[in-house]
Order: C-alpha cells, then structure tokens, then sequence
C-alpha cells in the first residue's frame, strides 16, 4: 500500500532526510531551508555543500517579512515559487528573462539575456536577487554591486553548471552580503525556488 496523501508523503520524506542530517550543523532555521533543498532534489549531498553567510537567515525573515521584491532569472523558479505564500507576505515577484527590453539591450551587447534581465531588476529596485540558472547573471549582479548600482538586501545564488557555476558562487562568498549559495556545480532553478519557499513557510506558514 503506498502513501496517496501529498502532506503525509511530504512528512515521511522529511523524516527520511532527518536521518542524515546528524553529520553537519546548521542552526534550527537553516536546517528548514536545507532539508527542502534536499527535498526538491533528491539529494543528500546537499547538506554538505550549501554555505549559510552574513547573517542569512536572520535577514531573510526579516526581509520577507517586510513585503520584498524578489528577482528570480528564471521562469522554472517563477513557477516554482509558491504564489499564494507570496501574496499571503505581500512580496512581489520579477523575472525579466523574456522582457523585449532584454531581448533587444542582449543583442547590443552580445552577452545573455540572463545577464541583462539582472541590469532591469536593479532598474525596477529588486530586493532579493534569486539566481538559480546562469552563472552569468550571478556574476554580473557583483558588479553591479562593486559599480555601487544596487545593494542587495539577499542574495541566492545557486547557479548551476560546468562553466563559471562554482567560480560565480566562489566569488559571491567574498561579498558581505546576506546569502546562501552552494559550493561546486550544483544548484538549479529548482533549488533556488525551494529556498524561497522554505524562507516563504517559515512566515506565513503552508
């Protein structure tokens, strides 16, 4: 007899994760994000390469708390990203990936979308800048930063890939900037929506 019931299926996945979750040490809060990032993936790894820093999960609540913009590039995380808990904490949600804008300021400067849609978000005054896919978009979000164009409240910075994935999240660690981010290849869209929300949950509940 299987399990047919969504929460009750949900539950006992969260109980098998328990099980390895004795060989690391987050602190109550972080544990809730981790173990949903396992949940989404899959994989127990995770708990061994996601980096909590500056004060990460204090400012996310806060920042959640008091009706954020967030920017995610991709439309798999827009869609991922629970709806109804957003509008339960009054938090708007961007994604600029297929904006004619960037289509059109991507073909000027040769570079990806992905990159351009990050220049529109600081534009339209994002708060927390969700990048789950291109590593391109991470990267350029820095420099915005360095350029002093944006200073952002969070960063999750989960791209995921073989070529500049891990090196744009090496760099993001150096930033004083709350943020959560994975050392290595991996993250995802998927990730990146799992994370918010986890932080979304811990607010306004399910």
């Amino acid at each position: 007899m299987y399990i047919k019931n969504p929460m009750q299926i949900e539950n006992k996945s969260m109980d098998i994760i328990d099980e390895v979750m004795g060989d690391v040490s987050f602190s109550p809060e972080e544990t809730i994000v981790v173990k949903r990032m396992i949940h989404t993936t899959g994989d127990f790894e995770y708990r061994k390469i996601i980096d909590f820093k500056e004060n990460f999960m204090e400012e996310a609540l806060k920042t959640i708390k008091s009706g954020a913009t967030i920017y995610t590039d991709t439309r798999m995380a827009y869609m991922g990203i629970n709806k109804p808990a957003l509008e339960k904490a009054n938090c708007q949600l961007k994604c600029f990936i297929d904006d004619e804008r960037v289509f059109k300021l991507s073909k000027e400067l040769q570079t990806t979308r992905s990159s351009c849609a990050v220049d529109l978000a600081v534009e339209e005054g994002a708060d927390i800048f969700v990048i789950g896919n291109a590593p391109t978009a991470l990267f350029r979000l820095l420099e915005l930063v360095d350029m002093g164009k944006v200073n952002p409240k969070l960063i999750i910075g989960v791209p995921v890939g073989f070529v500049g994935a891990s090196e744009s999240k090496e760099a993001l660690r150096d930033y004083k900037i709350p943020q959560i981010s994975t050392i290595g290849n991996k993250g995802g869209s998927n990730v990146a929506a799992s994370i918010v929300n986890a932080l979304l949950y811990m607010v306004v509940g399910r």
